[in-house]
Formats: structure tokens, sequence, C-alpha cells
């Protein structure tokens, strides 16, 4: 995970298995949230998630077991005018692949029902974090 700086620990819960003893395959994308959710606070230091999710893709290589710890780790990769885009891995206590993704988070103005530019200071702080310029 020597691409992420940010990595979110989530522990796989009982409730996450399915009958072939397995987190279901639409947890990787919870577990993303969660990972994500953090990084925007915590990195970002945005209070408030003014974003909506514009695609989201996952890839999976390994069953995720019970009980576990996934590190969930998440990055920006881009930045556009309106959106961002993340990527993610997920790897088990051993540090094996269980799953990576993508998604495109579009900057949202909740009262105004319309996409708004990502804010400079949003910018700024990717950049900083990332230590790189992503495209534009």
């Amino acid at each position: 995970m020597t691409d992420f700086r940010f990595v979110h620990a989530v522990p796989v819960r009982f409730r996450d298995i399915d009958e072939m003893g397995d987190a279901h395959h639409t947890l990787p994308l919870v577990y993303i949230e969660e990972a994500r959710t953090t990084y925007w606070r915590e990195v970002l230091g945005r209070a408030e998630l003014d974003f909506i999710m514009g695609e989201v893709g996952v890839r999976f290589y390994r069953r995720i077991r019970y009980p576990s710890t996934v590190q969930v780790g998440v990055r920006t990769t881009r930045l556009g005018r309106s959106s961002l885009e993340m990527a993610y891995e997920l790897l088990d206590d051993r540090g094996e692949l269980l799953a990576d993704g993508w998604s495109k988070l579009v900057m949202y103005d909740y009262a105004a029902s319309a996409s708004k530019p990502v804010p400079d200071e949003l910018r700024v702080r990717v950049r900083a974090w990332e230590r790189v310029a992503p495209e534009e």
C-alpha cells in the first residue's frame, strides 16, 4: 500500500458474513465509504460531505473473512473542475490484496441541487497531502 498515505482500519463484523462464510460482495463498498468519510474529515478537513457519488467500481481478488480487520487505503488521484477521483485498496491482516476500487465524486450544492466547483482550499489540501499535483 505504498501509494496510500491514508489507511483506515475497518473491522469485519459478524453481521457482514453471508451463507458462504465471507463478507457479502457489497461490503467492500461500505468499508470504502467508512474510510473515505474519515479521509474526507481528517485529511481534507471537511466537516460536511458536500459531494455526491458520480461513479464507483470495485475489483475482487480474495475472500473477506470474519473475524478480521480490513486495512483500507484511500487517495485522491485526480482533481477536475467540479469532481475528484479517488482510488482504494483493501488489504487483510497479512497484507494480502482483497479488493481495489475507484470512485468519482462530484462536488454538490444541496441547497441549489446542482454541482459546484471544487473549492480552492480543498485543492490545496489534496495537493499537500498527496504530495502531487493531480491533473486538472
